[in-house]
């Protein structure tokens, strides 16, 4: 694991060297909102909190063709699925929040099971490698620390970046981190001073994150103990069910299949869709098992802190970024929700 040192002043020279090996990308302003985009490396930032959206969708797009046919009658291959072909180049993110890493791993054991593995999801992860940039001033919102998190966090990511003021510490932390490391410009190896300042960045950026969300007496309580509870009734009142929240969310990852052709030609395209919608669990009989507001609020909450903890062996569906509280229209803190549920 190697450790070294790039100064501001260098910058440049580093982002052309990777630019060279394949496709960058990093955080910009686009119309008042920050995103992860390939650009002049000139403008990328440095000093931005969270992106206004995940950026899950750097291997999760929100519409994304998986197959193609023709309904062709005279065409020997009519009606028969075949690949896209859409292959993902290789490339490098510059700037991802340890949180939103961290969503990757979460979603790495959701497209992956022991009979099944979605090969979209792993083509564009096998392809990328995370530059991700600790975060020296959290946001009000972050809870990371209370669900496996951190603002340094480690996990998901190739490199960590430390921000010391006139240059960043870049932590190795995988294969593909380190070779990625060994071929770019400007970099020396980390001294005694710089580690300890990194440290302290660290340690300080954690002591920042007041806010605790216990989660202590969750998984002690059974399913339908958390079903039940009274509380459910108070947080659905307030709900639009507007699905604000699971399309900002990095770790909600319910979709829709559709089949779109124009003339003869045919595509198969996934695209984003919300435990929200009162349309998502309806059946083709009429019958929906989560027909009101109550249902749907409770689903996306018992999803994130009780379903997926139980089969992915502790492991919280969320991360702790606070993006859904930030952008809720009518306030609903899911701080509030997990601390009710755990009472």
């Amino acid at each position: 694991m190697s450790e070294m040192i790039l100064k501001k002043s260098d910058l440049a020279d580093f982002f052309k060297s990777l630019a060279a090996e394949c496709q960058l990308l990093g955080p910009v302003e686009d119309g008042g909102r920050i995103k992860f985009a390939p650009a002049d490396p000139g403008v990328f930032l440095l000093d931005f909190q969270n992106t206004f959206m995940s950026p899950k969708n750097l291997f999760f797009p929100q519409s994304e063709r998986l197959l193609t046919f023709t309904t062709d009658s005279s065409d020997e291959k009519a009606f028969i699925l075949e690949d896209s072909g859409d292959k993902p180049a290789p490339r490098a993110v510059f700037g991802i929040r340890p949180c939103d890493a961290k969503a990757f791993q979460v979603l790495d054991r959701i497209f992956r099971n022991d009979q099944y593995e979605d090969p979209y999801w792993f083509q564009k992860r096998e392809a990328t490698t995370l530059i991700g940039l600790g975060c020296n001033r959290p946001c009000p919102t972050c809870f990371c620390t209370s669900v496996n998190c951190g603002p340094f966090h480690e996990e998901g990511l190739d490199v960590l970046a430390t921000d010391l003021g006139d240059q960043l510490l870049l932590k190795g932390l995988t294969e593909k981190g380190e070779a990625l490391l060994s071929k770019a410009k400007g970099l020396k190896k980390a001294d005694k001073k710089a580690l300890e300042a990194a440290a302290g960045q660290k340690t300080a950026s954690e002591e920042a994150i007041t806010v605790k969300v216990p989660q202590d007496q969750i998984p002690g309580r059974s399913v339908l103990d958390l079903f039940e509870a009274e509380h459910w009734e108070r947080v659905h009142e307030s709900c639009l069910n507007c699905g604000t929240c699971t399309f900002v969310c990095p770790t909600c990852h319910c979709f829709d299949i559709q089949d779109e052709v124009c003339r003869c030609d045919g595509d198969r395209v996934r695209n984003w869709d919300s435990c929200m919608s009162w349309l998502f669990t309806m059946h083709g009989s009429g019958h929906n098992p989560r027909p009101g507001k109550k249902e749907r609020v409770r689903q996306r909450f018992m999803h994130k802190f009780k379903y997926i903890p139980i089969k992915r062996d502790g492991e919280i569906g969320c991360v702790g970024c606070g993006r859904c509280i930030n952008l809720c229209p009518v306030n609903i803190d899911v701080r509030d929700v997990v601390r009710n549920m755990n009472a």
